[in-house]
C-alpha cells in the first residue's frame, strides 16, 4: 500500500534503471500511450465516455489517475511496432559490370528496455496472447523477442469501465486474475482507491508484486502493509466495476456455434454497414497481421525491407495468384469475427478477443462485435 505521491517514485525508479517508461497520457482529446517523464503526465482527473462509434473525454471531479477505461492505443504498438525495418540490402557493381548484393538484418533490439505503466488487465491478457502467438511458437519473431527483453509491466485494475467493455465474459478483467499474473508477465499490480476521499482513507494504491522485478520496484517505494480495510476497498472497486459492465459475450460453446453459422444471413446485414476501413483491427490489442514491402532508394543501390501492420479487411491481404480469397466485405468481416472468437482457439488454444471493446468504440459505423456474435448464435442481449 502506498500514497498517490509515491507513483512518481515508481516512474523515477524505472527511469533510473534505464527503462523507457510508456503509459497513458492525454493528447488530442484522447488517452494515448506515450513516454512518461513523471507521474504528472498521467491523465489526472480525466474520465471517458464510450459507445459504439463514439469516444469522448470528460473531466472528473476528483484526482483519479486511472479514472478512464481504455484509449485507442494498446501495448501492441510497443511490442510489435506498426512499421519496422527487417533487412537492408546493398547492391554493388564491380568493374566488370557484374551485380551483387549484401543483405544485412537490421538489429531489432531497442536502445532501452520498455516499462509499461498503467496497463489494464485486458491489455495484460492481450500481451500474453501476443507472446504466445509471436514468441512462443517454433519460429519466434525476432522483433518482439528483442523488445520483450527486460520489459517491466505495471498493471492497474479497472475501476471505471466503458459502456463498450465486456472483459468479464472473456475472463480478462476488470481485475487481473491471480492465476494470470505470471503468464501475463505482470510485475506489479495496482488498484486505485479513494481518489475523491469518499471512504476517508485517502487517495492511495493497493499493490501486489507478481515477480522479483515487481518486488524490487515496491521496495524502492515508500509503502506500508495493506490493512484488511484496504483490501476490502480494493475488492469493492473491482466488484463495482464488474457490476457496471452490462455487455456479455455468449461464450458458451461459441467457437462451434459460430462455425455452424457461416452461412447465416446476418453476415449480409453487417456487410451493408461495414466500411472495411480496418479501424477495428488497428485498435485491437491482439491483431498481428502484417505485410512486407521492399523500398529502393533513389540511387537504386540500397533496398530496405520493412514489415508494417496489415488488416484482414484489406482486399490485398488474402490475395493469391488470380485474385483475393476474401473478395467481398461479407467474407472479410466473417473472416475477422470467426478468427477472433472461433478458429483462434484451434490455432492457439485460447480466444483472440480480450473484451476491451475498442473495436466497438472506434468503428465509425458503430458495429458492435458482441451484438453481432449474439445475433449469429441466436441469443438476444440481456
Amino acid at each position: 500500500m502506498f500514497e498517490v505521491a509515491a507513483l512518481d517514485a515508481l516512474v523515477r525508479t524505472l527511469l533510473a534503471d534505464g527503462h523507457r517508461v510508456v503509459g497513458p497520457t492525454v493528447r488530442d482529446g484522447v488517452v494515448v500511450t506515450d513516454e512518461l517523464a513523471t507521474a504528472d503526465d498521467l491523465p489526472v482527473g480525466w474520465g471517458d465516455e464510450q459507445a459504439p462509434g463514439r469516444y469522448r473525454l470528460r473531466r472528473r471531479d476528483d484526482g483519479a489517475r486511472f479514472g478512464w477505461a481504455v484509449g485507442p492505443h494498446s501495448p501492441r504498438r510497443e511490442v510489435s511496432p506498426a512499421s519496422v525495418a527487417l533487412v537492408t540490402i546493398r547492391h554493388r557493381t564491380d568493374p566488370d559490370g557484374h551485380r551483387s548484393f549484401d543483405a544485412e538484418p537490421v538489429d531489432p533490439t531497442p536502445d532501452r528496455p520498455t516499462a509499461f505503466f498503467g496497463v489494464r488487465p485486458c491489455e495484460a491478457a492481450a500481451m500474453a496472447v501476443h507472446d504466445r502467438v509471436l514468441v512462443g511458437g517454433a519460429h519466434p519473431d525476432p522483433v518482439q523477442t528483442a523488445r520483450n527483453e527486460g520489459r517491466v509491466v505495471v498493471a492497474v485494475d479497472c475501476g471505471s469501465p466503458a459502456a463498450t467493455c465486456f472483459c468479464p465474459s472473456m475472463g480478462t478483467g476488470p481485475a487481473l486474475p491471480e492465476d494470470r499474473a505470471e503468464p501475463a508477465g505482470v510485475d506489479l499490480r495496482l488498484c486505485e482507491l479513494d481518489p475523491d476521499g469518499a471512504d476517508g482513507g485517502g487517495h492511495r494504491f493497493v499493490a501486489w508484486a507478481g515477480t522479483d522485478a515487481g518486488r524490487r520496484l515496491l521496495d524502492a517505494t515508500d509503502h506500508r502493509p495493506a490493512t484488511e480495510a484496504d483490501l476490502a476497498a480494493a475488492a469493492a472497486v473491482v466488484a463495482d466495476a464488474e457490476a457496471r459492465i452490462e455487455r456479455r459475450m455468449p461464450t458458451d460453446d461459441l467457437p462451434r456455434r459460430l462455425a455452424d453459422a457461416v452461412e447465416h444471413p446476418r453476415w449480409d446485414d453487417v456487410a451493408e454497414r461495414c466500411l472495411s476501413c480496418t479501424n477495428c483491427t488497428l485498435v485491437c490489442p491482439t491483431c498481428f497481421c502484417s505485410t512486407v514491402t521492399d523500398d529502393v532508394d533513389l540511387s537504386g543501390e540500397v533496398t530496405t525491407r520493412t514489415r508494417t501492420w496489415d488488416s484482414c479487411f484489406t482486399l490485398d491481404h488474402s490475395y493469391l495468384h488470380g485474385g483475393s480469397v476474401h473478395a467481398s466485405v461479407r467474407s472479410r468481416y466473417r473472416q475477422w469475427l470467426t478468427h477472433k472468437l472461433s478458429t483462434w482457439w484451434d490455432q492457439f488454444g485460447e480466444s483472440g478477443c480480450v473484451g476491451c471493446g475498442r473495436c466497438i468504440t472506434w468503428c465509425p459505423a458503430g458495429i458492435d462485435l458482441v451484438e453481432e456474435a449474439r445475433a449469429l448464435v441466436g441469443e438476444h442481449a440481456p
